[in-house]
């Protein structure tokens, strides 16, 4: 029955986008792979070069039983130049990631999603068990959107 609303497609790819790609991206494309890793392909890119991956964010996901200790940080020039951008659809975490995604749209046909995220390495003077605490608060949305987006 066509009840005149628009089906979403099932996503078969996604690239998670921050500006990094060592905290909330590199998070996103764990999770991500974790719950959907054998039906969707998964990856993740930063717009610039950036820090390696984050203990705080391997830590926080180590709690869990998702290892990301692996991830090497890439930007999306990289992952373009490696295996071009084919992707149905990519989440952006942050402002001038989602800017980024926007601008790639001219060249590529893939939808794109800004979910708003805090940036939990701005608790920078907070105390190791607060900043923990904010990687499991990111984990912990990342972990719900992903589910409710992906779920087949």
């Amino acid at each position: 029955m066509d009840d005149g609303v628009p089906k979403k497609r099932r996503v078969q790819s996604v690239l998670f986008m921050c500006n990094f790609n060592a905290v909330r991206s590199p998070a996103a494309e764990a999770i991500a792979r974790h719950y959907f890793g054998k039906s969707v392909y998964v990856q993740s890119a930063g717009v610039r070069s950036g820090e390696p991956r984050d203990p705080f964010m391997v830590a926080a996901l180590d709690e869990i039983g998702i290892d990301a200790s692996k991830h090497k940080p890439r930007t999306v020039q990289e992952l373009e130049d490696w295996e071009g951008l084919n992707f149905d659809l990519i989440i952006t975490l942050a402002p001038e990631a989602h800017h980024k995604a926007l601008a790639l749209t001219h060249t590529i046909a893939a939808e794109v999603e800004y979910w708003q995220t805090p940036d939990p390495t701005i608790l920078q003077d907070a105390s190791r068990e607060q900043r923990l605490d904010a990687y499991r608060d990111l984990r912990d949305g990342l972990i719900y959107r992903i589910k409710s987006r992906l779920k087949g």
